[in-house]
């Protein structure tokens, strides 16, 4: 795992529509910092730091969140929970940081990525991916970037199915039900003619 990440943000007085929309004109994006007993700060943060950092460790990755208040600065491990963007332009509105406890397992969502081409395309079939994320619990530091799914040996009406994903040690994939992730379907010619 790469060295942590970190991100400065200021506590903020004011609260409500009014004081949000000076705040975003100083080109600084509201946002709240919760921690893991419940506790809720009101923050703000520079658009551009936030928008580096969002972009390298999205929703996925602890960073080290520095907040300065009246009381002085600390820093807290944490990860980006909610990110609210602009309508049009591509500009955060609005970022919830969540406080994490490094001994404690989190439920995260992580990206999943197809590598490779499988046996089923190759003869024709489509691939289809009914997960783009899936729900893993672990410790903070142990959450992986990303779920690499080499799909080479999948044949045409397969799939891999969430309990046969391959996942890092002390990392576990969260369902109720054994779904699949990926499938290589017959194309629409090839299931016409074996309807024929």
């Amino acid at each position: 795992m790469s060295q942590t990440q970190s991100l400065a943000v200021k506590t903020r007085a004011g609260l409500g529509k009014g004081a949000c929309r000076k705040l975003r004109a100083d080109d600084m994006v509201p946002g709240v910092y919760y921690d893991a007993q419940g506790v809720n700060v009101p923050v703000m943060v520079e658009h551009l730091p936030l928008q580096k950092l969002y972009s390298k460790i999205a929703s996925s990755h602890v960073f080290d969140l520095q907040i300065e208040g009246d009381a002085g600065a600390e820093t807290k491990p944490a990860l980006v929970w909610k990110v609210e963007h602009h309508p049009t332009k591509p500009r955060i509105t609005h970022v919830d940081f969540y406080g994490v406890d490094l001994t404690k397992e989190i439920q995260v969502r992580v990206p999943v990525e197809v590598v490779g081409k499988s046996k089923g395309q190759v003869k024709g079939g489509l691939l289809e991916i009914y997960r783009e994320s899936i729900e893993v619990i672990c410790l903070p530091l142990a959450i992986p970037d990303k779920v690499v799914l080499d799909i080479a040996n999948v044949d045409i009406n397969e799939s891999i199915q969430i309990a046969d994903v391959v996942l890092p040690e002390g990392v576990k994939a969260v369902y109720d039900n054994n779904y699949a992730v990926i499938g290589v379907l017959a194309s629409a010619a090839e299931a016409a003619g074996e309807g024929a």
